[in-house]
């Protein structure tokens, strides 16, 4: 049995409020501590989205009632009432920006971006979904303007090479990877269909091309992004499936397996879903807070024994090597063998230890 810290996953949507029929807090942060992760980080790309005190204020009283791990939220911007950014920026741990299209289209252009940064006077890091052709030009601007920023889900060769330079000329830029990117090929998202669509998409040979440089990745991120089956299956007449795929429960096991196939030590898989997410985006974390696994036991990825909502994963009939067997918040036992043991609310919306 290995015991690891509670883990933080610092990108995920849960959905909660606006689109409780894919997730909701409670269904979210239940398969979070299935997962092996005590705290997770919510986006604020809502049906409605969080880029106001009031729609950040409301999002953290739902959140109080229905989680049962820790949570603590980003704050988001259109550009447009900037006035907002730092009324919201001390109960955030960072401001979320979209540089691409994807879930809930909330993109802004290049001037807007500028205004932004202006307007966001604090320390915290700005995180960007900024794919090829945006990913240079947001790295210029921050170290023009001596921002802190996280690139997101790092997806292509040209955007890992690109973080690799810019880490390599010293400027105060980190990076995360999801368990999709590191673990599915391209060819295994043309076989899931509707289920292997996501935003990034993957790239051909990049799998490889990630493990090879894995030493330069800072975080694990799940951008766990449940949608339904029924909408995954039948978009809307002359749509597409909506973009993204599940990934709080098994985003440990798959690195489990990676560490028992010498591809992955526990250290770094530590240092990448504990100790670095908690140094770059200033967690408070509790001693008393680990996950018990059992690094030995085999066992195939079910949809039906998932605790999300969705009710799937695109790594279905998987097998995996390292399962959770009891998770521990604040020395009280939430879960094991399954089976979750505490009540909507157990867990605490945190804050800012900026």
């Amino acid at each position: 049995m290995i015991k690891l810290p509670g883990l933080i996953d610092v990108h995920v949507h849960l959905r909660d409020p606006g689109q409780t029929e894919k997730e909701d807090f409670f269904t979210g942060t239940s398969a979070a501590i299935a997962g092996g992760f005590t705290t997770v980080l919510d986006m604020p790309n809502n049906k409605i989205p969080i880029t106001s005190i009031k729609s950040l204020k409301e999002k953290q009283k739902i959140a109080r009632e229905k989680t049962v791990c820790d949570i603590g939220f980003y704050a988001g911007s259109l550009g447009i009432s900037l006035e907002e950014l730092m009324k919201m920026e001390p109960y955030v741990f960072g401001l979320k920006l979209y540089l691409n299209k994807t879930t809930g289209n909330f993109i802004i252009d290049e001037k807007k971006l500028i205004k932004i940064f202006v307007a966001w006077k604090g320390k915290k890091p700005i995180l960007v979904h900024a794919e090829s052709d945006m990913i240079e030009n947001v790295i210029k601007l921050a170290k023009k303007m001596n921002k802190k920023i996280h690139i997101c889900h790092v997806s292509t060769k040209f955007e890992l090479k690109t973080v690799i330079k810019a880490k390599r000329h010293g400027l105060v830029v980190t990076c995360g990877v999801t368990p999709h990117h590191l673990f599915l090929s391209w060819n295994d998202t043309n076989k899931l269909g509707p289920f292997g669509m996501m935003k990034p998409k993957i790239e051909k040979g990049y799998k490889e091309f990630l493990w090879e440089n894995l030493n330069w990745i800072d975080v694990i991120e799940s951008d766990h992004a449940p949608h339904t089956i029924e909408e995954k299956n039948h978009p809307p007449a002359g749509g597409n499936p909506p973009f993204g795929v599940p990934g709080l429960e098994t985003t440990l096991p798959l690195l489990l397996t990676a560490v028992s196939e010498n591809k992955l030590s526990i250290n770094r898989l530590i240092e990448l879903c504990f100790e670095n997410p908690k140094r770059i985006f200033n967690i408070k974390t509790n001693n008393n807070t680990w996950v018990e696994v059992d690094e030995k036991k085999e066992y195939i990825i079910d949809n039906k024994k998932l605790l999300t909502k969705c009710g799937w994963s695109p790594f279905n009939g998987w097998k995996v090597k390292g399962r959770v067997k009891r998770v521990f918040i604040r020395g009280i036992k939430v879960f094991e063998d399954g089976k979750l043991l505490v009540k909507s609310g157990f867990g605490e919306v945190i804050k800012p230890i900026w």
